[in-house]
Protein backbone atom coordinates (compact mmCIF):
# COMPACT_ATOMS: atom_id res chain seq x y z
CA UNK A 1 0.00 0.00 0.00
CA UNK A 2 1.31 3.42 -0.94
CA UNK A 3 1.67 5.53 2.19
CA UNK A 4 2.99 8.97 3.07
CA UNK A 5 3.51 9.92 6.71
CA UNK A 6 4.40 13.44 7.80
CA UNK A 7 6.18 14.23 11.04
CA UNK A 8 8.13 17.02 12.70
CA UNK A 9 5.40 19.56 13.32
CA UNK A 10 4.97 21.40 16.58
CA UNK A 11 4.91 24.75 18.32
CA UNK A 12 7.67 27.23 17.52
CA UNK A 13 8.21 30.93 18.21
CA UNK A 14 8.28 33.48 15.39
CA UNK A 15 11.71 33.52 13.82
CA UNK A 16 12.33 29.92 14.77
CA UNK A 17 12.94 26.86 12.63
CA UNK A 18 11.36 23.47 12.11
CA UNK A 19 12.10 20.54 9.82
CA UNK A 20 9.23 18.44 8.53
CA UNK A 21 9.69 14.91 7.20
CA UNK A 22 7.59 12.96 4.73
CA UNK A 23 8.32 9.24 4.89
CA UNK A 24 7.13 7.19 1.92
CA UNK A 25 6.51 3.48 1.54
CA UNK A 26 4.78 1.07 -0.81
CA UNK A 27 5.98 2.52 -4.11
CA UNK A 28 9.12 3.25 -6.07
CA UNK A 29 10.02 6.50 -4.39
CA UNK A 30 12.30 7.93 -7.06
CA UNK A 31 9.57 7.54 -9.70
CA UNK A 32 7.51 10.23 -7.93
CA UNK A 33 7.71 13.95 -7.48
CA UNK A 34 6.86 15.09 -3.95
CA UNK A 35 5.10 18.27 -2.91
CA UNK A 36 4.30 20.05 0.32
CA UNK A 37 0.98 21.79 0.91
CA UNK A 38 -0.49 23.61 3.87
CA UNK A 39 -3.97 24.51 5.00
CA UNK A 40 -4.92 26.92 7.76
CA UNK A 41 -8.41 27.00 9.32
CA UNK A 42 -10.83 28.85 7.07
CA UNK A 43 -8.36 29.04 4.20
CA UNK A 44 -7.88 27.08 1.01
CA UNK A 45 -5.07 24.61 0.65
CA UNK A 46 -1.88 26.29 -0.55
CA UNK A 47 0.96 24.70 -2.47
CA UNK A 48 4.23 25.35 -0.65
CA UNK A 49 6.91 23.56 -2.65
CA UNK A 50 7.66 20.59 -4.85
CA UNK A 51 10.68 18.60 -5.93
CA UNK A 52 11.11 16.48 -9.04
CA UNK A 53 11.43 12.70 -8.99
CA UNK A 54 15.11 13.01 -9.82
CA UNK A 55 17.77 15.65 -10.46
CA UNK A 56 16.42 17.98 -7.78
CA UNK A 57 14.32 20.53 -9.66
CA UNK A 58 12.41 22.58 -7.08
CA UNK A 59 9.66 25.19 -6.98
CA UNK A 60 8.61 27.38 -4.06
CA UNK A 61 5.61 29.54 -3.37
CA UNK A 62 6.52 33.22 -3.20
CA UNK A 63 5.33 33.32 0.40
CA UNK A 64 8.07 30.90 1.51
CA UNK A 65 10.85 31.52 -1.01
CA UNK A 66 14.14 32.17 0.72
CA UNK A 67 12.90 30.74 4.02
CA UNK A 68 11.92 27.14 3.21
CA UNK A 69 14.01 24.45 1.54
CA UNK A 70 12.71 21.17 0.13
CA UNK A 71 15.03 18.20 -0.27
CA UNK A 72 14.84 14.45 -0.69
CA UNK A 73 16.88 11.49 0.46
CA UNK A 74 15.97 8.63 -1.86
CA UNK A 75 18.01 6.15 0.17
CA UNK A 76 15.64 6.83 3.09
CA UNK A 77 12.48 7.29 0.98
CA UNK A 78 12.03 10.63 2.71
CA UNK A 79 11.42 14.23 1.67
CA UNK A 80 12.13 17.12 4.01
CA UNK A 81 10.89 20.65 4.34
CA UNK A 82 13.30 22.84 6.28
CA UNK A 83 11.42 25.90 7.52
CA UNK A 84 13.40 28.88 8.79
CA UNK A 85 12.41 32.38 9.88
CA UNK A 86 8.92 31.15 10.65
CA UNK A 87 6.05 33.61 10.81
CA UNK A 88 2.63 33.32 12.46
CA UNK A 89 1.07 33.15 9.00
CA UNK A 90 2.95 29.88 8.43
CA UNK A 91 0.65 28.25 10.98
CA UNK A 92 -1.23 25.43 9.24
CA UNK A 93 -1.51 21.72 8.82
CA UNK A 94 1.23 20.66 6.44
CA UNK A 95 0.69 17.79 4.02
CA UNK A 96 3.00 15.99 1.66
CA UNK A 97 1.81 14.46 -1.59
CA UNK A 98 3.21 12.25 -4.36
CA UNK A 99 2.80 12.41 -8.14
CA UNK A 100 4.02 9.71 -10.49
CA UNK A 101 6.47 11.11 -12.97
CA UNK A 102 7.09 14.72 -12.15
CA UNK A 103 10.47 14.73 -13.85
CA UNK A 104 12.95 17.58 -13.86
CA UNK A 105 11.71 18.55 -17.31
CA UNK A 106 7.99 18.46 -16.59
CA UNK A 107 8.40 20.50 -13.41
CA UNK A 108 10.69 22.97 -15.13
CA UNK A 109 8.25 23.50 -17.99
CA UNK A 110 4.83 23.01 -16.38
CA UNK A 111 5.32 23.70 -12.68
CA UNK A 112 4.43 21.42 -9.81
CA UNK A 113 2.34 18.40 -10.83
CA UNK A 114 -1.11 17.26 -9.80
CA UNK A 115 -0.82 14.81 -6.93
CA UNK A 116 -2.32 11.36 -6.57
CA UNK A 117 -1.44 10.40 -3.00
CA UNK A 118 -1.56 12.38 0.23
CA UNK A 119 -0.35 12.05 3.78
CA UNK A 120 -2.35 12.71 6.93
CA UNK A 121 -0.74 16.04 7.78
CA UNK A 122 1.25 17.46 10.67
CA UNK A 123 0.38 20.60 12.62
CA UNK A 124 2.75 23.57 12.62
CA UNK A 125 1.95 26.42 14.99
CA UNK A 126 4.04 29.60 15.03
CA UNK A 127 3.21 31.72 18.06
CA UNK A 128 4.87 33.61 20.87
Amino acid sequence: QLQLVESGGGLVQPGGSLRLSCAASGFTFDDYAIGWFRQAPGKEREGVSCISSSLGRTIYAESVKGRFTISRDDAKNTVYLQMNSLKPEDTAIYYCAAAKGGTWWTIATMGCPKYEYWGQGTQVTVSS
